[in-house]
């Protein structure tokens, strides 16, 4: 993970470049805190000033959010992402609710269509970590959980289009889910996915995009 470069101007492109992909690969997901300037010196063996340069560089663009006193996190896989954070961070809930319900209605539909028995094992292992996840308590978990298997059946779609679109839009969902599960899960607030997934394993369109379509439309509801 050492960089070195003759000018310092390409040292911090490169070091922008490195950080980058530790968030576009997922090494450092959404909500993480990325490793301290000490710790990133070390690692890339460059000055503290070059780190620093390239932190503020990803947090003007919107991927990282500098906290005083708390240290440095993950607001966005992209820079289109980081943008759809800053312009939709503050969007009525309701509006969410009707952009997510179009978009994962349309991918359910097309999951059911294009869905191969890899995906269908994949979904079926992520609602019932989303089940467990439910089961814990634990709002973070499942927040988490609940946001990975609706972004699995939107890759299902195989729309590389809708696929990003949808991933770009991630801190907003995620921040609308939150929002939606306040500080307890509550059991009369559960909504039961394993439709979806049995619609989608029948090759059934149309449920598909009602189940899917739904939730949203659900949560949205119960907002106002």
């Amino acid at each position: 993970m050492s960089l070195t470069a003759p000018r310092r101007a390409a040292l911090a492109d490169q070091v922008i470049g490195q950080l980058r992909l530790q968030i576009t690969s997922g090494e450092w997901p959404v909500g993480a805190r990325i490793p301290t300037e000490p710790e990133l010196v070390e690692q890339l063996g460059v000055a503290r000033n070059t780190v620093r340069e390239a932190i503020r560089a990803l947090a003007h663009n919107g991927l990282l959010d500098i906290r005083q006193g708390s240290g440095t996190y993950v607001v966005a896989t992209s820079e289109l992402a980081g943008v759809m954070h800053r312009r939709f961070g503050d969007a009525q809930p309701r509006d969410v609710a009707e952009v997510r319900s179009t978009l994962e209605a349309a991918a359910a539909r097309l999951a059911a269509r294009r869905r191969t028995p890899a995906e269908l094992r994949k979904l079926e292992h992520l609602l019932a970590r989303r089940e467990t996840a439910w089961d814990t308590g634990d709002v973070e978990r499942f927040v988490e959980a609940d946001a990975t298997f609706h972004m699995a059946v939107v890759q299902t779609s195989k729309n590389e289009v809708l696929t990003a679109l949808y991933a770009d839009l991630g801190s907003v969902v995620r921040a609308f889910l939150r929002h939606d599960v306040g500080d307890e899960l509550r059991p009369d607030a559960h909504m039961d996915h394993s439709r979806l997934v049995a619609a989608i394993r029948a090759g059934d369109p149309e449920t598909a995009a009602e189940e899917a379509g739904s939730y949203a439309r659900i949560c949205g509801h119960a907002l106002y």
